[in-house]
């Protein structure tokens, strides 16, 4: 029979177990709420896919971690690679369309090198979260994966950015926006996603009453709290996003016709124009192609185009770099300069050394 100190150490080490399993499962939820949205959707994604291609090519379901070759004939499968017969990759077309059919991809066909790097990286991060070897890190697919790379580059293969919104582009959007109760968010939407430095698609859908401040009657200070250069919420100088101009009166006007005074700014608009839920953030990108349409814009336009538009507007001005990055929240001079399209690039007075004064 156990004496009680017996009793006593198996209830502690109980409890111990229970305590540990708890504290498991709230540093996961941490984790997964510390996590940006966008990337824990691409994420859930890539393993999807994943799944559904182990399940249809190998023939069971798939388990971590994965041998190098396993690994090594994923990159076969989706890498395209020139042949006398043209640009083939290893995977079976009936795999493809079991594929497309599942509803693990969209279309038929390789997917793009990005989506392909894409992959390969949540994979490992898959391996790397649990602890496990990691087999993308092996010599064999790090190899491969960089001639790869070279290959797609050799073809002329780039990556296709989205088209620019400039200030032109964005008035011929604005114009279609009409003084209906969707019409003002619309127009309040884009100018505050665009003036205040280029917002992200996230950051747009997220903003929220309680980080604006009206400092005059036209004017706002919005406080951008956490964004993707800036997740753990840092009190940074560079947080405070200027909403003023045209953004400012849209703005103003959408708020009083709303009469939204707390809580998401931007929201869906219901039939007999009520107020719902607030915009998620594809949401955005749907306004921004279907105010393109209204306008007859032509271009590959989606939300990111605002962004990347007001630094190619900014950089047509020759508005200096740093006051740029300051509004946008980039980090890196490089990143900035990769937003700059063609339409900038001809205002380079550089361009003009030969021209007379």
């Amino acid at each position: 029979m156990l004496d009680e100190n017996a009793l006593a150490t198996q209830s502690a080490e109980k409890t111990l177990t229970q305590l540990s399993h708890s504290t498991l499962n709230a540093l996961r939820e941490l984790l997964r709420e510390g996590e940006a949205e966008n990337t824990v959707r691409s994420y859930q994604s890539a393993m999807r896919y994943w799944a559904g291609w182990h399940q249809f090519r190998m023939a069971k379901a798939i388990a971590l971690p994965l041998p190098v070759d396993t690994v090594l004939l994923f990159i076969a499968d989706h890498a395209q690679r020139s042949t006398p017969y043209g640009l083939r990759c290893e995977l079976p077309p009936s795999i493809d369309a079991a594929l497309v059919q599942s509803g693990c991809k969209a279309r038929l066909g390789a997917p793009s090198h990005n989506t392909l790097v894409h992959r390969i990286a949540v994979m490992s991060k898959a391996h790397q979260n649990r602890g496990l070897a990691n087999p993308c890190h092996d010599e064999k697919v790090r190899e491969l994966l960089s001639r790869t790379r070279k290959a797609y580059a050799k073809r002329g293969e780039r990556t296709q950015k989205k088209a620019a919104i400039t200030k032109d582009v964005l008035q011929q959007l604005l114009a279609t926006c009409d003084d209906s109760l969707r019409g003002q968010r619309d127009r309040a939407l884009l100018l505050f996603a665009w003036s205040s430095g280029g917002r992200r698609r996230s950051e747009v859908s997220n903003a929220d009453m309680q980080f604006l401040r009206r400092i005059g009657p036209e004017q706002f200070l919005y406080e951008l709290a956490v964004s993707k250069t800036n997740q753990t919420g840092a009190d940074l100088p560079e947080n405070t996003k200027p909403v003023l101009g045209a953004a400012g009166k849209a703005l103003s006007a959408w708020l009083a016709a709303s009469g939204i005074t707390e809580g998401a700014i931007f929201r869906r608009i219901r039939k007999g124009g009520h107020l719902g839920e607030p915009l998620q953030a594809p949401a955005v990108r749907t306004i921004v192609k279907e105010r393109c349409a209204l306008a007859g814009v032509e271009g590959d336009f989606s939300a990111h185009s605002l962004r990347s538009g007001f630094v190619t507007e900014a950089g047509k001005r020759n508005v200096p770099l740093a006051e740029t990055m300051a509004l946008t929240g980039h980090q890196s001079v490089a990143t900035v300069l990769g937003y700059f399209r063609a339409e900038s690039v001809i205002h380079n007075q550089a361009a003009h050394l030969m021209d007379d004064d």
